[in-house]
C-alpha cells in the first residue's frame, strides 16, 4: 500500500518538472585562475580573431564525432586466469601415508605438499628419533622441498604432555 502512495508522489507533475529543469539555463564555464585570465585578454587584444575561431563550431569535426561508435567488453578478471591456468595443469600426486585418524577419504595428494597427519607424524618422529628422521630423509620420503622442510623443523614443534609426579607437584611452588 505504501508503494503506491509514494509512487504517486513521485510522478506527480513529473512533465512540468522535467521541462522546467530542460529549460534551465546551461552552466557556465568554470572560472579561469586570475594569473591566467590576464594571459587571455593579452592573447585576444593581440589576435582578435581567436575569439570568433574558438566561440565558431566545426562541422566537419561534429559529423567524425558522430560517426564514432564504441564497444568496450569487460577484461578477463586474474581469477578466471588463474583458475583456468591451474585446472589445465597436470598435477602430479602421491598416496597418503597410513591412515590412521579416519583420514582414508583422502585419495591423493599432490607432490610437494603434506596432510596434517603427517606433518604431525613427521614431527613426532623428528622429535623422537631425530638421527634416523633428518631433513633429507624426510624430503625423500615425502617428496618436498628441502627448503621446507628445514622450516617446518625449525619453526614447528609437536605438542607434548607433561605429567607431574606428585613429588614434582611439590616442587612447583606456586605464586
Amino acid at each position: 500500500m505504501g508503494a503506491l502512495v509514494i509512487r504517486g508522489i513521485r510522478n506527480f507533475n513529473v512533465e512540468n518538472r522535467a521541462e522546467r529543469e530542460i529549460s534551465k539555463i546551461k552552466p557556465s564555464l568554470a572560472p579561469r585562475h586570475p594569473s591566467t585570465s590576464n594571459l587571455l585578454q593579452e592573447q585576444i587584444s593581440h589576435y582578435p580573431e581567436i575569439k570568433g575561431e574558438i566561440a565558431r563550431k566545426d562541422d566537419k569535426l561534429l559529423s567524425f564525432l558522430k560517426d564514432v561508435y564504441v564497444d568496450s567488453k569487460d577484461p578477463v578478471s586474474s581469477l578466471q586466469v588463474k583458475a583456468a591456468e591451474t585446472c589445465q595443469e597436470p598435477k602430479e600426486f602421491r598416496l597418503p601415508k597410513g591412515h590412521q585418524f579416519g583420514m582414508i577419504n583422502m585419495k591423493s595428494i599432490p607432490k610437494g605438499k603434506i596432510s596434517i597427519v603427517e606433518a604431525l607424524t613427521l614431527l613426532n618422529n623428528h622429535k623422537l628419533y631425530p638421527e634416523t628422521w633428518t631433513a633429507e630423509k624426510i624430503v625423500q620420503e615425502y617428496q618436498l622441498e628441502k627448503k621446507d622442510v628445514n622450516s617446518l623443523l625449525k619453526y614447528f614443534v609437536t605438542f607434548e604432555v607433561k605429567i607431574f609426579t606428585p613429588e614434582d607437584k611439590k616442587a612447583i611452588q606456586s605464586k
